[in-house]
């Protein structure tokens, strides 16, 4: 019975009951997406390069070593000379390994020259694989292959002519015109910076430095393509490079060999350890978005109980014919109460159908827009959340659930005067 009046009884107000699930369901859609985008966003960041068991680099901090050869932010301290990196990669723990030159840009955007092995074990998320859109890897000198996100934003297509520039800036005097380059491909969109860089071959990056000095064109000194051909163009120092071990015990083994490395200060780095390092420095504003988040749930509460008292004031006489009827204050409270976990329960689902629908409408746009991958997934601790947000909501019941409670049957039928 009880319930069959809270239904009438919402049903009599369904304007004001609408406004207050609408409400609490926005709310609840905000904090559950920013729950949702915080925890893809930081599985995402971890996954930023995957199945690699070991980056490295010129010694240094190894959070300075995954910025400049993941992330292509900063410079390097120093770089490894060709015969380091031969004698490492050729040791018989080694799997694969993948050489990185940095140092070149085009408008803004990382040259990163490195070798075949990149397209076949660079790997991304959940071991992703490098995907291309349009066009093939690169495979001579002169030849460019795109990021998704350089191609989108320059408007590049495969067969158009590439001028790289000397240096990391945006905007750079010391330019390599007289070698430019072919776009041959334009990889898929990953959601990593491989998307805002331009993919070369290592000779590549040997050929339009012939000829230079301290990052200056020497005059006189330029060469044609037949000139080129005639050169050995194998690179005499690289940036930093990517290793897989064959087995996962050698991996620790390895790194200390490499630290300890003889020929040269080197750093080896674990790609996870490194990461998780990064995160605690960046991690902050993930807090700071579940904090503002949790603030409009407290808001859209705070809207209901401002629903319920009003709807109660206007309630007096009908709480008052109610205990006429047999009902007792208990009765009230109670069916005050059930109205307000009612309607905390209903904008709970209406605002995780609201966030789940707008997921898999914008996931594909979001991904090819922002790089922003959002799974379909029920995020880890969503339901503690939502426990706690039906818990004060149920509290937020409690005040007109009183008030309900403390009205007599003498103030409900008693005209104020």
């Amino acid at each position: 019975m009880l319930i069959d009046l809270l239904w009438r009884s919402l049903l009599n107000r369904r304007s004001t009951a609408l406004l207050s699930i609408l409400t609490i369901g926005l709310s609840v859609a905000l904090l559950a997406g920013v729950e949702k985008v915080r925890q893809d966003m930081r599985e995402g960041f971890f996954n930023t390069v995957s199945g690699t068991d070991l980056i490295v680099g010129a010694r240094t901090g190894q959070v300075e070593l995954l910025l400049y050869s993941v992330f292509h932010l900063g410079s390097a301290t120093n770089n490894i000379r060709w015969q380091s990196y031969q004698r490492v990669a050729n040791d018989a723990a080694v799997e694969w390994s993948v050489p990185l030159s940095l140092g070149d840009s085009h408008k803004g955007f990382r040259v990163v020259g490195t070798s075949s092995a990149f397209f076949d074990h660079y790997r991304y998320g959940h071991r992703h694989e490098l995907k291309l859109s349009a066009g093939r890897a690169f495979q001579g000198i002169h030849e460019v292959t795109l990021g998704a996100e350089v191609a989108a934003r320059l408007g590049y297509r495969t067969g158009d002519k590439v001028i790289i520039a000397h240096g990391l800036g945006s905007t750079s005097f010391s330019q390599h015109k007289d070698q430019p380059f072919t776009v041959v491909g334009i990889l898929a969109p990953t959601g990593t910076p491989v998307d805002q860089s331009l993919l070369v071959s290592l000779e590549s990056i040997t050929a339009i430095h012939v000829g230079w000095r301290a990052g200056v064109p020497m005059p006189g000194q330029s060469v044609d393509a037949q000139a080129l051909a005639e050169l050995d163009l194998t690179p005499k120092e690289i940036t930093a490079f990517l290793l897989g071990m064959k087995s996962k015990t050698q991996v620790f083994q390895m790194q200390r060999a490499i630290n300890r490395f003889a020929g040269e200060p080197l750093l080896a780095i674990l790609p996870g350890v490194a990461l998780q390092e990064l995160w605690q420095v960046i991690g902050s504003a993930e807090k700071a978005m579940l904090a503002i988040s949790a603030c409009v749930v407290l808001a859209g509460l705070t809207g209901m109980l401002g629903v319920l008292l009003t709807g109660l004031q206007q309630r007096r006489r009908e709480l008052a014919l109610l205990r006429a009827i047999g009902a007792s204050p208990l009765n009230l409270l109670g069916l005050v109460m059930m109205e307000a976990v009612l309607l905390t329960a209903a904008g709970m689902a209406v605002g995780l159908g609201l966030l789940w629908s707008a997921l898999a409408l914008a996931q594909t746009g979001l991904f090819e827009t922002f790089g922003l991958y959002l799974t379909l997934g029920w995020p880890d601790g969503l339901w503690q959340l939502l426990v706690l947000v039906l818990g004060a909501g149920t509290l937020v019941g409690m005040l007109p659930a009183w008030q309900a409670w403390r009205y007599t049957l003498a103030d409900g039928l008693t005209p104020r005067t």
